[in-house]
């Protein structure tokens, strides 16, 4: 008979580590969507929808990938994108190259959301992580965060198709989400570029 085995109980200093880490995964979505709510009416999800699909060619992405990058399931993203679509950010198409597919596209108005939006955001995230962190730590960070995705979904290549972080590194004046944004390259005959 089979005597089941002893858990693997943490030591002090995993522990002090683990509760660290749940801290952080408790505060911070609340601390972001806190700023973005307060500042742009907007939850930290939504922003992460908008902010996606501003980072890639077109600003078009199909709806199944927009959920992989965005981290949420399609169910969730698609009530996200139904309130998007009503305040005039995103709109939604058949994808022309595969029917059984839609595409979410940001709009004109919804990029201006994102330029306006991003500075607030960006400055958050630099208060609430990096400010707080040496180049090494964010390394770290980086690594770690990398590590555990892995450990819970080895097959998770979000990092690694997320527009943001695809390599060739991006062009930073091109991404409003996290970095400076460019003037909207279609703008509107009346209005000077942002």
């Amino acid at each position: 008979m089979e005597h089941p085995q002893e858990p693997r109980w943490l030591t002090a200093e995993e522990m002090e580590s683990w509760l660290a880490l749940v801290s952080v995964l408790i505060k911070l979505p609340a601390a972001l969507d806190a700023q973005l709510l307060r500042d742009a009416g907007i939850s930290h999800f939504e922003y992460q929808v908008l902010a996606g699909l501003s980072m890639t060619p077109e600003r078009t992405m199909r709806m199944s990938d927009l959920a992989v990058i965005s981290e949420g399931s399609l169910s969730r993203l698609s009530h996200v994108v139904n309130r998007l679509e009503k305040r005039g950010w995103v709109r939604r198409a058949p994808d022309p190259e595969d029917g059984r597919y839609t595409l979410a596209i940001l709009t004109g108005e919804g990029w201006d959301k994102v330029v306006e939006t991003a500075p607030g955001h960006v400055e958050a995230v630099r208060g609430f992580v990096f400010d707080a962190l040496t180049k090494a730590q964010i390394r770290q960070l980086r690594e770690i965060g990398r590590r555990i995705t892995h450990a819970i979904d080895p097959g998770d290549g979000c990092l690694d198709r997320h527009p943001a972080t695809a390599r060739p590194e991006p062009d930073p004046d091109r991404h409003p989400a996290t970095t400076r944004p460019e003037p909207d390259p279609d703008p509107i005959p009346d209005r000077e570029p942002s």
